[in-house]
């Protein structure tokens, strides 16, 4: 499989969110890019808000390890999200609001990923739990497939 240069793909993103005992969903049908460089893989995609149609540039980054970044940059709010997975662990991570940087830590109990070459698809699943300090902020699930 040669991921050199960046190939379009459809991204269908589902995340669940469960916090302070309400749980919500939210699904993102997008086109986007996956790239590899080295042994590490990239995918690139933008956010649609279905209400106002900003966009949020999102990159998700695959380590050969099996860790995973996700980061999310919005001009429009000034907010910078960047998170660390890694399975079992506890991860220190930022949330840049425009009051000032937030520090947050992850803990992810399932994390898989699966890639197939012809055609190139495949599957991130992650659960993650939030927290800020010792504050749990909430349970999250992240599953986005992948098809070229």
């Amino acid at each position: 499989m040669d991921l050199t240069s960046a190939i379009p793909i459809e991204i269908h993103l589902q995340t669940k969110v469960a916090q302070a005992g309400e749980t919500t969903q939210h699904v993102f049908d997008e086109p986007g890019q996956l790239v590899q460089i080295g042994e590490t893989l990239y995918f690139r995609y933008s956010e649609v808000d279905p209400d106002t149609g900003a966009k949020t540039p999102v990159m998700i980054k695959v380590m050969p390890n099996g860790d995973v970044q996700l980061s999310r940059l919005s001009r429009q709010d000034g907010i910078n999200l960047k998170l660390f997975f890694s399975l079992g662990n506890r991860m220190i991570a930022r949330y840049q609001t425009p009051y000032g940087v937030i520090p947050v830590e992850t803990v992810t109990p399932k994390l898989h990923f699966r890639i197939k070459d012809r055609p190139v698809s495949g599957e991130l699943y992650i659960e993650y739990q939030l927290f800020a300090g010792k504050q749990h902020i909430g349970n999250y699930q992240l599953q986005l497939l992948f098809t070229a």
